[in-house]
């Protein structure tokens, strides 16, 4: 799971961070009557899963990608931990590779992008003026 930390003020006033989760790349099926087990063993249980977790608000929105095998959504949570323990709850969470990007929120980053162009213009200022000799 590859994820950075950015801390977010939610609504209760908890601090949380939101991830892209996606899971892909599941196995193929040697006939269709294991492809019909997988289905309603592993596939639809998973749906029910995801259907709970956003009914629940840990899933704030998601879906499959048209055509594609493949689950795509974002989770509120509090930790890296949280996701992954949230994410060993799906049924076909050993079957399917998962990839978790942590995101910062747009006005974090802007806040950020500020600061860096404060500092850039102070040192441009600091450059600009005229040396005085000794």
């Amino acid at each position: 799971m590859q994820a950075t930390f950015i801390t977010l003020n939610n609504e209760e006033g908890s601090n949380s961070m939101k991830y892209l989760v996606t899971g892909s790349e599941g196995p193929g099926f040697a006939s269709p009557m294991e492809t019909a087990e997988v289905l309603e063993n592993i596939i639809l249980p998973t749906f029910d899963t995801l259907v709970k977790l956003e009914g629940d608000k840990k899933i704030l929105a998601g879906g499959l990608p048209v055509g594609d095998r493949a689950f795509v959504f974002i989770v509120e949570a509090a930790s890296n931990e949280e996701v992954d323990r949230l994410l060993r709850t799906i049924p076909a969470w050993g079957v399917l590779k998962w990839q978790v990007t942590a995101l910062q929120t747009f006005a974090g980053r802007a806040a950020q992008e500020r600061e860096v162009v404060k500092e850039l213009k102070k040192g441009a200022q600091m450059k600009s003026q005229p040396q005085r000799s000794s």
